[in-house]
């Protein structure tokens, strides 16, 4: 999955932003188990940029929800 900007993400409804949250999420416990089992080599610096990609969605859910 390419990484979104903040840009882009505000262009997201919220259904879209939820889908795109729960593929991220499960994106990164995929990272994250094979961070514990050793065996993430390539993917290692993907882990960061995916929790940011997560907060991001997580800000833009919010923004939509308070309107």
């Amino acid at each position: 999955m390419p990484r979104l900007k903040m840009k882009t993400i505000k262009e997201f409804n919220e259904v879209d932003l939820k889908e795109r949250l729960h593929q991220s999420r499960i994106e990164l416990i995929k990272f994250q188990i094979e961070s514990s089992k050793g065996t993430l080599k390539k993917n290692s610096g993907k882990i960061k940029p995916l929790k940011k990609e997560i907060a991001r969605l997580m800000t833009q859910l919010t923004k939509i929800s308070n309107k």
